[in-house]
C-alpha cells in the first residue's frame, strides 16, 4: 500500500550526488571567476596571477584595476547563479550550495594568504556574492520549478 507523502518531488539522501555537485559547482564557480579576471587582465593590461583569485588584498577600490576585480567577482556570482540554476536546479539547496562554495573560498583563500582574511573590503565582497548568487540562483530555480507540469500528453478521446 502507497503512502501519498504531499510532496511533488522525492527526495532521498544520495551523498555522491551531493558532493559531485559540490565538486562541479566549485570548479563552474572557479574557471568562470578565472575567465572573467583574465578579461579584466586583458583590458587593463596587467598580468595574470593568482593573486587576483585568492589574495584578499588584491580586493580595493583604490584604483581601476582592484575596482575591475571586484566587478570580476559580482560578474561571478550571476555565473555561480547559471551555475546553480543549471547544476544543482532545488531552489531550498541554492542557499546551502552558495555557502559551501563560498566557505571552501574562504579556506583556499586562508591557506593561500598563510592567514585569515581581515580585509573589510574582502568580507563584504564575499558577502555581497553571496547573497548575489544565492538570490538569482532561487530566482532561477524556482521559475523551472514553477512551470506548469502538462499532466496529459496524449490526445483527449471524448467517451
Amino acid at each position: 500500500m502507497s503512502k501519498l507523502t504531499g510532496q511533488f518531488r522525492h527526495t532521498q539522501w544520495d551523498p555522491i550526488l551531493i558532493i559531485s555537485q559540490i565538486i562541479a559547482l566549485q570548479s563552474v564557480y572557479y574557471v568562470t571567476l578565472g575567465l572573467w579576471i583574465a578579461a579584466v587582465n586583458l583590458l587593463v593590461g596587467t598580468s595574470r596571477s593568482l593573486d587576483h583569485l585568492f589574495k584578499y588584498q588584491e580586493i580595493h577600490v583604490r584604483d581601476i584595476p582592484g575596482k575591475l576585480i571586484i566587478a570580476s567577482f559580482v560578474l561571478n556570482s550571476l555565473t555561480g547563479a547559471c551555475g546553480l540554476w543549471m547544476l544543482v536546479q532545488r531552489t531550498k539547496q541554492c542557499l546551502d550550495f552558495t555557502s559551501t562554495v563560498h566557505l571552501f573560498h574562504l579556506l583556499i583563500c586562508w591557506y593561500y594568504n598563510g592567514q585569515f582574511p581581515t580585509s573589510m573590503s574582502w568580507w563584504l565582497l564575499n558577502s555581497a556574492c553571496l547573497a548575489i548568487m544565492c538570490i538569482c540562483g532561487e530566482f532561477l530555480c524556482l521559475r523551472t520549478e514553477l512551470k506548469a507540469i502538462p499532466l496529459n500528453m496524449t490526445p483527449r478521446a471524448d467517451l
